[in-house]
Order: C-alpha cells, then sequence, then structure tokens
C-alpha cells in the first residue's frame, strides 16, 4: 500500500546487527588496565598485568613485566628482557612489522612508529574498521630505528605528549650543534647530556656522530646495557667507553651521557666543571631548563611536536580520532574545528618516561 513501511525482513535484521558490530568502542574500549580489545581477548600497553598483552615499544609505562603473554617486536621484546629479566613474562611471540596475526575476532599488524628501536603502531581491523592504536611516535628523522609509517584507518588513537602549539621541536641536528659548538669553547670542561636511556641517549650519539664528531663518547653504566643492544642490531654508534674510573682530569673536553636524573646528582662531582646539557622537547619551556639548572637545554624529543601531530593525524584519513596521555584537550578541539569526530580517553599510567626514569640503587655511582 502506497505510504506503508517496508517491511523489515530478517536479512535486514541481520545487517543492522553486522553494522552494530563495526563500532569503534566495541573493538577497542578504554578500562583501568588500559586499551582492551575484548573480542581479541588482549590488552594493548597494559598497566596492570593482563592475561595476553600487545605492546608497542619498550619504555617502561608502556611495556611491563608481568603478563601471562605479551606480543611485541622483537626489538622490544629484546629491551624488555633486558630490564626486566628472562621470565619477564609468562610467554612472548615476536611479530615482525607487516604481519598481520588473528587474535579472536581480530587482525592485528604492527607499523613502524619511529619513536625508539622496535616501536610500533598496532592495526586492528574487525570486519571493515580498522583502528590504529598509535603508541608514542615522531615524524621526525632518526637514524636509529625505523621511520613512522602513517597507517590509513578509520580511528587513530594518538598520544598528545606535545599537543599544544608552542610545542615546535625544530631540527635536532641543530641542538647537536649548539652542544659541539660548547664542546669547542670549553675545552677544559666535561660536558654531560642528559638523556632517556633508550633511544633518546642512542639518537643523540647517533646525530652527534653525524655532526663529524669522532671521539670517544661516554656511558653512565645505566646506559651500557640498551646502547649495545642498539649496536648488536647494527645501530652504528662509533667509539664508546664505560666513565666508570676515568679520572677526573682525563673527562675534561669530553661528552659524556647519562640519565636526567644523574646530571643533578652527586654523581656529577667526577666531571671537570660539567655543562650540563638536557636533550628533550621539554627543553622548549625555558623555566623548566632553569628549574633543573640545565645550562644548555637541546629540543630533541622521540615524541612528534605539534606540527608532526596534526600532519599524521591528517595523513591517516581517520573520521574519528581519540586522543590520550598528554594535552589532550587542544589536539581534540583542533580535530572538531576540521570536522573530525574526536574525544580524549583519559587513559592512566602514562607519563613522560624522561620525568618517571629512576636509577636502580647499584647505577647511581655507575
Amino acid at each position: 500500500m502506497h505510504g506503508s513501511s517496508p517491511r523489515v525482513t530478517p536479512d535486514i535484521r541481520r545487517l543492522a546487527a553486522y553494522i552494530a558490530k563495526m563500532r569503534p568502542q566495541d573493538i577497542l574500549m578504554p578500562v583501568p588496565a588500559g586499551l582492551c580489545c575484548k573480542t581479541g581477548g588482549f590488552h594493548i600497553d597494559p598497566v596492570r598485568p593482563v592475561e595476553r598483552a600487545v605492546i608497542t615499544h619498550g619504555h617502561s609505562d608502556h611495556a611491563r613485566a608481568g603478563h601471562s603473554a605479551v606480543l611485541a617486536t622483537q626489538e622490544t621484546l629484546d629491551i624488555m628482557r633486558l630490564r626486566y629479566g628472562e621470565n619477564f613474562a609468562g610467554s612472548t611471540q615476536a611479530i615482525a612489522y607487516g604481519e598481520e596475526i588473528k587474535l579472536g575476532d581480530v587482525k592485528v599488524k604492527f607499523h613502524p612508529a619511529g619513536h625508539v628501536l622496535g616501536s610500533a603502531q598496532v592495526a586492528v581491523s574487525c570486519q571493515d574498521t580498522c583502528i590504529v592504536a598509535s603508541g608514542d611516535y615522531k615524524d621526525a628523522r632518526d637514524p636509529t630505528c625505523a621511520p613512522l609509517e602513517v597507517v590509513r584507518c578509520d580511528v587513530f588513537i594518538t598520544e598528545a605528549t606535545f599537543g599544544l602549539p608552542v610545542f615546535r621541536h625544530g631540527n635536532a641536528g641543530d641542538e647537536v650543534k649548539k652542544l659541539l659548538a660548547s664542546v669547542k669553547l670549553f675545552p677544559e670542561r666535561a660536558h654531560l647530556v642528559g638523556a632517556y636511556s633508550l633511544g633518546k641517549a642512542q639518537r643523540v650519539i647517533a646525530l652527534i656522530r653525524e655532526a663529524g664528531y669522532d671521539a670517544p663518547i661516554y656511558l653512565h653504566g645505566a646506559m651500557e646495557k640498551i646502547t649495545r643492544y642498539y649496536e648488536s642490531r647494527g645501530v652504528a654508534l662509533g667509539e664508546l667507553r664505560p666513565v666508570k674510573g676515568v679520572r677526573k682530569a682525563d673527562l675534561a673536553g669530553t661528552i659524556t651521557l647519562a640519565p636526567p636524573s644523574a646530571t643533578s646528582d652527586v654523581w656529577t662531582r667526577r666531571f671537570p666543571d660539567p655543562v650540563t646539557a638536557f636533550a628533550s622537547g621539554w627543553m622548549r619551556v625555558r623555566a623548566r631548563a632553569r628549574q633543573g639548572g640545565v645550562e644548555l637545554p637541546m629540543v630533541i624529543s622521540d615524541h612528534a611536536d605539534w606540527d608532526g601531530l596534526t600532519a599524521t593525524i591528517e595523513a591517516t584519513g581517520a573520521g574519528e580520532v581519540w586522543v590520550t596521555h598528554g594535552q589532550e584537550d587542544a589536539l581534540v578541539h583542533w580535530c572538531k574545528t576540521r570536522g573530525l569526530a574526536a574525544r580524549p580517553l583519559d587513559l592512566v599510567g602514562y607519563g613522560d618516561e624522561e620525568e618517571s626514569e629512576t636509577l636502580p640503587a647499584s647505577e647511581d655511582e655507575a
């Protein structure tokens, strides 16, 4: 009859149910342990022990010990083993970039994140919906790890560590030139560079080498294992020496890499009139440098800056963006002004690794 409603057939009901299943929040959702994929039976970077963890990279706020099973790149698994010991998880499985694995009802694929060695974005696909969890990432060049690969997706879950327009990191090579100019200017002083021991330290060393500095570079004891691991994976870093046991007078005119906490410690007394440098995206905020007693701030970050975040979001083609751990509100607002659906995830337990890193007591005088 003219004007009557179309009959709802079982096929239409099934189609409606199929479409309803495609909702992104039914594939991944924030829970107290982290991002949970119930249909796949796993969590991404969980902050507490779970049955199956999918880990994006080896930084301690993303990679924790105690899970029953861990899926990650070989480099991330190796780094976790170096940090936590052989039995950091009940079982482990390595996944290569571009490799696809089926977990429950979803497919999981890893793509380079450009953050540190072995870091990955996790693409989770269910039916016709693809969600990419970025983990931590950067789009700046880094000679020590695979570059960021932009992954087209429906929903992009992005970090926002430096999610404010004030954060524009600039060229890391120029920051290293400032360091080398200071070394040349003060040959009687030692230069201590505070840098996170996974990723940042190795990148700074590689950039120093690219700038033409070929003298030995010294390492705090807490840096040695991870840095030697980078070398074993084919990352060329030149001649490196442990600083422990070197005479104070012999450290004049040298460069030493140390965890940030060590550069404001009694440990620095072994150096002749040290110049304290700190390699971090936070050094864009001069007040932070002053508060930390940093004489030579170096704006070098392993996280995307504002331009990197916004460019990556646009390049994914995602119509929906979930923003997590960082300056969430500004990035959510930016997305909405461009017609994208966006919301903060408000995940807890993730922070800036450079600030959360503490040294084991045995390494304080390393």
